[in-house]
Order: structure tokens, then sequence, then C-alpha cells
């Protein structure tokens, strides 16, 4: 590609050399040109023969050949749009997905209900994206999100301050809830669900941290984990909310039957109508 091209061009390019492997390749150019010439993407799209400058080119050209080698978008501009809010990503943490919105929208769902049940817990935050959309949107709620890996809490840390939920967001860094003595109305999780043996034929391994997508041989090792431990830190009437891969609900059910007998357990489905989360309401009586 020569230097200095217009805007369009690049794009027209960009485009078709992209379009063998997405079928948002157009889409995802414009979303490269906004980045780095600091344009909302309308923008972009109504100024074709805006003349790149030379720097320009080279760094769209640099990110375009980053993007053809499979590295996935939002690492590459930093950041990612998740329940109407835009969150800083890196390869740190795990790239927020519409399908996480099922369980954010079945937690904010559950607080209108309970207005009095405020305790929540997030495990396994990552960039804090189900943590940030529950405390944004419910300003009565304090949320405590953990994490093991601190430089995935340094992200989600920002994605707090970022969205003005410091003073009712606490992170912590341990193993689930680990570290957490307190009890919680509402814990959510969307932990490593993806079996070991899966992984090499998962495209997000390649680039997402592979801790926050290996779930073990089973897939639910650390779901299950979550749940044998849940009767210290749930209140009675408490609710779990878990992500799961489309595949598991009927097995992680009958875990989380196990373990409390009396509860009311249900598989909510995503926007592509696959199971997605599983929904544990338990009864007001001691675990």
């Amino acid at each position: 590609m020569k230097n200095s091209p217009t805007l369009g061009a690049w794009l027209q390019q960009a485009r078709e050399t992209f379009a063998q492997q997405s079928d948002t390749a157009g889409i995802e150019v414009q979303v490269l040109a906004a980045h780095v010439l600091k344009r909302p993407r309308a923008w972009i799209a109504a100024h074709p023969e805006t003349l790149l400058s030379d720097e320009q080119a080279s760094h769209l050209n640099t990110l375009l050949g980053r993007l053809l080698e499979g590295v996935p978008l939002p690492y590459l501009t930093g950041k990612q749009e998740f329940f109407g809010l835009e969150f800083e990503v890196s390869p740190a943490v795990l790239i927020p997905r519409p399908e996480t919105e099922t369980l954010v929208e079945a937690a904010l769902q559950w607080l209108k209900r309970f207005p009095e049940r405020n305790r929540v817990a997030d495990v396994g935050t990552g960039s804090g994206c189900i943590a940030v959309s529950i405390a944004y949107h419910m300003p009565n709620v304090r949320v405590l999100a953990t994490d093991f890996s601190h430089e995935a809490l340094k992200v989600a840390q920002r994605n707090v301050n970022r969205h003005g939920v410091s003073d009712r967001v606490q992170l912590i860094q341990c193993d689930l809830l680990s570290a957490c003595a307190g009890m919680f109305d509402l814990v959510c999780a969307n932990l490593p669900y993806i079996p070991t043996s899966a992984l090499d034929e998962t495209p997000p391994a390649r680039f997402e941290p592979i801790a926050a997508l290996d779930g073990g041989e089973s897939g639910w090792e650390k779901i299950k984990a979550l749940l044998q431990d849940a009767p210290r830190w749930l209140v009675p009437g408490g609710c779990i909310l878990l992500e799961i891969q489309w595949d598991q609900g009927q097995t992680v059910s009958e875990i989380a039957r196990g373990i409390f007998p009396a509860a009311e357990i249900q598989i909510l489905q995503d926007l592509a109508h696959l199971d997605r989360v599983v929904l544990i309401q338990t009864t007001r009586e001691k675990h």
C-alpha cells in the first residue's frame, strides 16, 4: 500500500484484504481507523477524502497486519462495549462478550425484585464488566469483585474508576471467594468453563488468557469448587448466577441441587437461544 493514501482508499483495500477472514471486515477496519484517527466511526465513514499522514497510514497498516494474524480487535483498540458501557481491555483479561449480558440482566432483575438485598459478589471479575455494570445500574448495591490475577485487577480498577463506581465496588485478589468472610445476597460468576481438551479448537485461546478459559478436564471444575464453598458465604434466600458453556446446564444444575436440595434452579438462555446462565435461588432457611 502506498504511503499517504486517502482514508477511503485505505478502507477499501483493508476491507478487501480482511474480507476472507471476517464477515464484518468493513466494520472492523472502520473501527481501526476510528481508533487511529481518534474520530467516531460515523465520521470515518463520512470522510473518505481525508488524506492520511505517513504516521497514520503506517499505524493503520501495522494494526491491520495484527488483525490478519488473528489478534482480536478489542486488544488492538484497547476497548470493548458491554451492556451499553465502554470498558478498557488488554490481553490480561477476557474480552467481554454479548452472551455475558444475559447474566447481568438476570442480576439486575433479581436485585430489583429484592431491593433490600444489596451485597453482591462478582467472582473472577476480569475486566470488571459484570461488577461495574451492576453497580452502575443499581446505585444502592455494593459489589465485592475478586480475581486471582493482579494484572486483571489493575484493568478492572481502571474500569471501576472510569464509570464512577469506586465507592461501591471493591476489588480483592484471591481465588474464588477464598479470602472473603462476609455474607452475600447475590453471587455472580463467569468462571472458566471450556474443557482443557477443547482449548486447542477454541480460537480465543490463541490470544486471551488461558487461565480465564480453562475449566479443567470437565470444564466445570472452578464452578463446582465455587458451589461447594457456597454455604459458607451465601445468605439464606440468596441467589447464585453462573455463566456456563451451552452444554453444561444439566450437569451444573445437578451439582447445585446436591448442595442446595430445596433451591429453585433455572437455566437461562442467551440471545442465540443457547443455555448460558444457571440461576440458583435458595430458600430462606439456613443451608
